[in-house]
């Protein structure tokens, strides 16, 4: 059986990379449920940065099982598009709120 059609959870370092995406993709859903309750700009700004770190991180775990030859680019690659995408809309909101904290609303308002 070629190494890319096996289970990759048979072994100890497929093991292991399935823990961390599962950890790290877990991390991404838990940690904006806590920016969404932000306790000020900075706040959330400062959890969506953790946000984006754990979906990239995600994007890490998903790349390497690629090439590792672990599971078929083919079958990752929409799920791997997918994390990329929620990488890219963290990023362009952390970039946003963090722009916001420096600047103060025109309406007078805080």
């Amino acid at each position: 059986m070629s190494q890319a059609r096996r289970d990759p959870t048979q072994d100890t370092g497929g093991r292991a990379i399935a823990n961390q995406i599962i950890r790290s993709a877990t991390s991404v859903g838990a940690n904006y449920r806590a920016t969404c309750r932000a306790r000020s700009k900075a706040d959330f700004a400062a959890k969506l940065a953790i946000v984006e770190e754990e979906a990239d991180e995600s994007c890490y775990w998903l790349e390497l099982l690629i090439e590792s030859k672990m599971i078929p680019a083919k079958r990752l690659a929409p799920l791997l598009d997918e994390a990329n995408q929620i990488v890219a809309m963290v990023t362009a909101s952390r970039k946003t709120a963090s722009r916001n904290i420096r600047r103060p609303r025109s309406d007078g308002q805080s």
